[in-house]
């Protein structure tokens, strides 16, 4: 049985507030071992709207491609923003998830006026927000920057896949399955994983998988 969309509820009460431009804003990528976190930030717009938005980790890569390039070509705004490993062994990943999510919102234009966040609220950032516990489920804008954040980082990955094959990031994106286990068992650390967490055994690893 298919999964609900994420619906416009909450966008549309805050418009009733007198907000114009309501974005939603979400990250990937940071419970990966490899890879950059990217943040996406997106306006719907509210004459142009885009059918079966979901959270991204329930759609087929296929239905991801598809909606990403709907709403990247019927959006009012959206950008983009991320943070290398090195970055995110500097900052840690909370950090550095919570400056991708405001570089994210800060380069879209023209500037919402509020800001839905899945998860928690960002800081330091000079608009009206509201985070939303699984704000990727529940509303659309956010749902929206979920799927655009989850196919810019996949390429990314498969990118890096290109230059070296040895990790299979083409596959796991980044995460710790059991096949990027055993490669860091075997190659060791490549210049796209993060540094900062070194684990002390397999299971280790494992647990820190999603």
């Amino acid at each position: 049985m298919p999964r609900p969309s994420a619906r416009r509820t909450i966008e549309n009460a805050i418009r009733r507030r007198g907000f114009e431009r309501v974005a939603g804003v979400d990250e990937v990528g940071r419970g990966c071992l490899a890879g950059p976190v990217v943040a996406a930030a997106v306006v719907l717009a509210p004459d142009r709207p885009v059918r079966g938005l979901r959270d991204s980790k329930l759609l087929t890569p296929s239905a991801r491609e598809r909606l990403y390039a709907q709403v990247v070509e019927r959006a009012a705004a959206w950008a983009l923003a991320a943070v290398d490993p090195g970055e995110i062994d500097r900052l840690d990943i909370h950090r550095a998830s919570l400056r991708a999510m405001r570089d994210a919102v800060a380069a879209l234009v023209p500037a919402p006026d509020f800001v839905l966040v899945d998860g928690f609220s960002i800081p330091d950032l000079a608009v009206d927000q509201r985070a939303i516990r699984g704000g990727d489920r529940r509303c659309a804008a956010v749902a929206a920057a979920s799927i655009v954040a989850k196919v810019t980082r996949d390429r990314q990955m498969r990118r890096l896949h290109e230059a070296d094959s040895r990790y299979g990031f083409d596959r796991h994106k980044g995460y710790a399955t059991q096949r990027h286990l055993e490669a860091l068992r075997r190659f060791g650390y490549s210049p796209a994983h993060r540094r900062s967490f070194r684990p002390r055994s397999l299971s280790e690893l494992s647990d820190r998988m999603g």
